[in-house]
């Protein structure tokens, strides 16, 4: 399935302690790349045959190439839209660009691309034969944020790029959201949650709804759905998403008339598990928040093994991710995370159904956000083709572009307007990992 266990944690750690100094322009046309050259490592014979044609211009070929390519292995998202765009050849095109920590697989990454390519895809078949189509110029920042600073600014530099899916983390978007701001590029994150966000610029939308969303969903699940007070919360001092959901939640909970009693950092290399949560037992803690993010999953399955299924879990949508099925296993089972969208609460509408045909299998709510991101610049594009032209549409209040999960329109803030959804990790075979993710209502 595409929630696949080949998950790596590599393209999520951001390694900006190393890296203080911009990117040199050769190290970055690396990491951008419309068709000429793969952001991914080993690429299948089929895929690099395809890659060489475009290169050369030779569409036709590429085409060929990457239409086998992807009879071999269908859920490459990155051959996907390069076809797409080998499909528009040398005719005049508007660009969007989509940013994704894609440089050692993270899976994350390609779940962005996925929800690009099926948007990229249906809004050219919207547009048709007569209109100009949409092509995609992919950019891998390995979610660091000095690399997304320079590739923002590398896209504010293209005038042929009008819009912008970036990034992953909220702090690396940010980091790279005041290069939008003053290159006045409209740039729509599809993943990134944290508060700081609202309101930042007029040209930084998300697809995504904040952290303050997902807070109220889990406060009332623990207030009304477990009739728990007294919260434990874990939380990753180095993760701008961590402090943002912490902070929301702890709101959530004092305004619902509950508790968050004590709070621990799992960047904390002192973390001890078993006796914090020794101690929140004893102390009558009820419930255990996880404001995790995902560099900080090896400490939170030390947490859920130290509750030991004797007190309920929460966790923000960092905990969406196969390890944690995998990993966190029956140690994990019960664990309630607050997911911007489910497959399973829509399982009938065109978004699910397209998604099952393009890859064969089901896809995450980070695919959907993504969807939503390009088809919501899309519907900006096809009606006002300029950088400016976007902003201005996406800023309307009528504005509404056909999304994975219906109508997007953003707040005057660039945030979306949407519910979170609760979903439960229980017994299944869904994901082939023993566990999975079930929406509860």
């Amino acid at each position: 399935g595409i929630i696949s266990d080949k998950a790596t944690d590599d393209a999520t750690t951001s390694s900006s302690s190393d890296k203080k100094t911009a990117v040199a322009p050769s190290a970055l046309t690396k990491r951008l790349s419309e068709g000429t050259h793969s952001l991914l490592p080993n690429p299948s014979d089929l895929k690099t045959q395809g890659i060489a044609a475009y290169a050369q211009g030779d569409y036709a070929q590429a085409i060929a190439s990457l239409e086998a390519a992807l009879k071999e292995n269908r859920n490459d998202p990155e051959a996907f839209i390069y076809l797409n765009n080998a499909r528009i050849g040398d005719q005049a095109a508007h660009t969007l660009a989509a940013i994704a920590p894609v440089g050692t697989t993270s899976e994350i990454g390609l779940e962005l691309l996925r929800g690009v390519g099926q948007a990229q895809q249906d809004l050219n078949q919207l547009i048709g034969d007569n209109g100009i189509p949409i092509k995609i110029l992919l950019a891998n920042d390995d979610n660091d944020p000095n690399l997304a600073k320079s590739i923002a600014t590398e896209l504010v530099n293209r005038s042929e790029v009008l819009g912008v899916l970036g990034h992953y983390s909220s702090g690396v978007t940010l980091e790279a959201a005041p290069v939008y701001d003053q290159g006045k590029l409209p740039m729509v994150s599809a993943v990134s949650t944290s508060v700081e966000l609202s309101g930042f610029s007029p040209y930084v939308f998300r697809t995504v709804p904040s952290d303050s969303f997902a807070a109220a969903a889990l406060a009332r699940h623990m207030i009304d759905g477990l009739n728990a007070k007294k919260a434990v919360l874990y939380y990753d001092s180095n993760s701008a998403y961590s402090l943002s959901l912490k902070s929301e939640f702890t709101t959530s909970v004092f305004s619902d008339g509950g508790e968050v009693m004590t709070e621990y950092d799992l960047a904390d290399e002192s973390l001890d598990a078993e006796q914090q949560i020794a101690l929140a037992k004893s102390r009558g803690a009820d419930v255990i928040m996880l404001a995790s993010s995902t560099d900080t999953l090896e400490p939170s399955f030390d947490v859920m093994a130290a509750v030991n299924q004797e007190l309920p879990l929460l966790g923000g949508d960092d905990l969406y991710h196969p390890r944690v099925l995998k990993e966190g296993a029956t140690d994990a089972e019960g664990l309630v995370v607050a997911v911007p969208w489910h497959v399973l609460s829509d399982p009938e509408s065109q978004f699910v159904t397209g998604s099952r045909q393009l890859w064969g299998a089901d896809v995450s709510w980070r695919t959907a956000m993504a969807y939503d991101a390009i088809a919501s610049l899309g519907a900006a594009v096809i009606t006002a083709p300029s950088r400016e032209g976007i902003r201005t549409a996406l800023q309307e209040a009528n504005f509404s572009a056909d999304g994975a999960t219906g109508d997007v329109h953003f707040l005057p803030s660039g945030d979306r307007n949407r519910a979170a959804q609760l979903v439960q990790i229980q017994p299944g075979n869904r994901s082939g990992l023993g566990f999975d993710f079930i929406p509860i209502d």
